[in-house]
Formats: structure tokens, sequence, C-alpha cells
């Protein structure tokens, strides 16, 4: 499958401490890529670089076949859309005013008109399964309401590509399966590419067609999530033992039995 992203000789940091140094990267177009990793490794800091607010130290970054640099702000807002990790925004924004914010690429000037503004904020929020929240002030929601008003934000976007940063966390394991559900619904239903930094590993493994792992500066394995999640892997990167198990009629395995390595 053709990628949709690339990156060469990539190097990638704040300020002046080195986060990635010289990887390549490759993400196919129309799967869920998942970066997984330990804490600190460089998941968010790669995510951020591909969205353009972390610039790059070093290498190229291609989008859809052109350099990250050869888009402006908003022509990227129409190509990919990111979601940060816990945003924070106005408590007593309506769900609806969050979701129109994500039309900002197509306002031409400070009070240019989109004309398809309000069709397209309302499907977004009925793809994401807010719609019956578009009046409710933010600081209504529970947390898994509130996340996929998040995400109707983005879809409102009309990007191909979507980068969602720990989507699930401080989320219920209930609200944690339906954002998920909701990510492989936008990809296998809408075509959507996504790239997605997960922790949780059954969680990759379940919901990501394509895994990277980072460690220590390198993008250290990719691949699906049989050919990533390995014993060795599991040992080297995250310092545990697990059992390796493929659920009946599934293709991707979960991890039981996790220990670490100085309990096994």
């Amino acid at each position: 499958m053709a990628d949709i992203i690339t990156g060469t000789h990539l190097t990638i940091g704040y300020d002046q401490r080195i986060i990635l140094r010289d990887q390549a990267l490759h993400i196919p177009a129309g799967l869920i890529t998942g970066l997984i990793g330990p804490n600190g490794s460089g998941k968010s800091t790669l995510l951020k670089a591909i969205a353009q607010i972390n610039p790059l130290k070093a290498g190229d970054l291609q989008v859809l076949g052109q350099p990250l640099s050869a888009y402006s702000s908003k022509q990227l807002a129409t190509k990919l859309a990111y979601l940060a990790q816990s945003p924070q925004v106005p408590g007593d924004l309506t769900v609806a005013t969050l979701v129109k914010l994500g039309r900002y690429a197509y306002h031409s000037g400070m009070f240019g008109a989109d004309p398809d503004e309000k069709a397209q904020v309302q499907a977004a929020m009925i793809q994401a399964k807010v719609a019956d929240l578009a009046d409710r002030p933010l600081n209504s929601l529970s947390g898994g309401q509130k996340q996929r008003a998040m995400i109707a934000m983005t879809l409102a976007q009309n990007a191909q590509i979507l980068l969602l940063d720990e989507p699930a966390t401080y989320l219920d394991l209930t609200h944690q399966l339906s954002v998920l559900n909701l990510m492989q619904c936008l990809n296998q239903d809408m075509g959507k590419t996504v790239v997605v930094v997960l922790h949780d590993l059954n969680q990759a493994a379940r919901y990501c067609d394509h895994l990277i792992c980072v460690h220590d500066g390198q993008l250290v394995a990719t691949g699906t999530p049989k050919q990533v999640l390995t014993d060795t892997l599991l040992a080297d990167v995250f310092g545990v033992s697990a059992e390796l198990v493929t659920p009946s009629g599934c293709d991707y395995p979960q991890l039981l039995n996790t220990q670490t390595l100085e309990d096994a």
C-alpha cells in the first residue's frame, strides 16, 4: 500500500534537546497506524512534527507527496487534522461552536464566509455521534462525550488524515472503547488514514493495522501488530514479559500475564 506520509533523515526535538535522530518514516494510506513506546520516547513529539507544530531539526517530511514546507497552515489543515491530548478549551463553549472551530481553514480573510460550514459541522457531529449534544456546553459533558466532540471538531476540517494523541487517555474503559470504536469506524467507513498515539499495547494491537515503535531516539520496529509485538521487543523496549496469544477468529496478538522482567 502506498505511503501517505513519508520522512527521510528526520531529526526532531525541543529547543536543544534531540528526541529522534536521523530516522525514516513511512505511514501507509488508508490504515490506522499506532505509535507505541515507553513514556518520553518521542511518540507525541513525532505526531506534532507531522502536524507542523514542532518544526523539524533536520530531514524531509512529505504529506500526500508534497513537502510539509510547501503547505501553508491553512492548506495543511485541509489535508490533516490534529487532536492534542487533553486540549484546553473554554468549558462554556457549546458542542456546535466547538465543532465550527474546525472550519477555520475554509474561511477567507477575517470575516470570510464558509458556505459549507453548516452542512459540514452537522455532518461531523453526526459522524461523531454528538449531534444530540449540539447545544450543550462542554463543561456539562462526560469525558467520553467531550472527546467525541473534540473528534467532531477534527472531522469538520474534512481532512484525509487524522492525527490523534492518546485519544482514550483519562477515560474509563467504556468510554475508551467507545472512542476507539469511533476511530475504527472513521477509518473503515470513511476511508480516513489515522495516526494515533496509544499507551495500551492490547488496544494498539486490536485497533491498529500498522504499528511503529519509538524507543531511545529511534523508530525501532514497524509492521503489523503480529510483526512488531514480539517477546524480544517487549523485553528490550518495555522491560516486560507476557504471553502473546491470538484470540480465536482474530489476526492480532494480545498480551496476557504481563509482568516486569524483575518479577518474571
